[in-house]
């Protein structure tokens, strides 16, 4: 087990990139969100199918105070302004996803979901009513179907996050850039244009 940080169930930065060192051949989707319930909410069931698909899957919240739920989901937490402010990221995902509210609230998020698209070597996802004007054009409407796990899984986190009268819906709804590189493409599919 990992070395927490200040925040009970926040990881260590450090330790979780000299994790990711050891393990370079591993599936990894990172998720950028201001709290846990956000990330819940609109991509849980893709964070649960993932991670239960052999994904180690990060989730960077600025707002680490009740993380719990998203272990539910199968997620490790780190603090967001540890992780982007760090000295070093070697460590690139797969695939990436992204609240509108944290592309727009964090400067250096926006740079890096930016360049991922115009790269398109990492997939990358982003959620919200509110996309920026500025990412039109550069995703398109995609959406994932839950599993019945992933949807069992996702009203047990969003009742352990206090949102217990939320309804878990079978679709979750995402903006994509490249769905996924050319090297994954046929061994998953499960973010399918809308």
């Amino acid at each position: 087990m990992a070395p927490r940080s200040a925040a009970p169930g926040v990881h260590s930065v450090t330790h979780w990139r000299a994790h990711a060192r050891r393990h370079p051949l591993r599936h990894r989707l990172a998720v950028v969100a201001p709290d846990a319930a956000d990330v819940i909410r609109h991509a849980g069931g893709w964070l649960f199918d993932r991670s239960a698909a052999g994904w180690e899957v990060t989730v960077l919240v600025a707002d680490s105070a009740d993380v719990a739920p998203l272990r539910i989901l199968g997620a490790t937490v780190l603090d967001l302004r540890q992780a982007i402010t760090g000295p070093s990221h070697d460590i690139w995902p797969t695939a990436v996803a992204v609240s509108a509210a944290s592309y727009r609230a964090e400067p250096l998020v926006r740079a890096g979901v930016l360049d991922c698209i115009d790269r398109g070597l990492t997939e990358t996802a982003v959620w919200g009513d509110d996309l920026p004007d500025e990412l039109a054009g550069r995703v398109a409407p995609s959406y994932h179907r839950l599993s019945v796990a992933a949807r069992a899984f996702k009203s047990c986190a969003l009742a352990a996050a206090g949102c217990a009268r939320e309804p878990v819906v079978p679709t979750e709804v995402f903006g994509t850039g490249e769905l996924l590189p050319p090297r994954y493409r046929a061994e998953m599919r499960d973010l399918l244009p809308a």
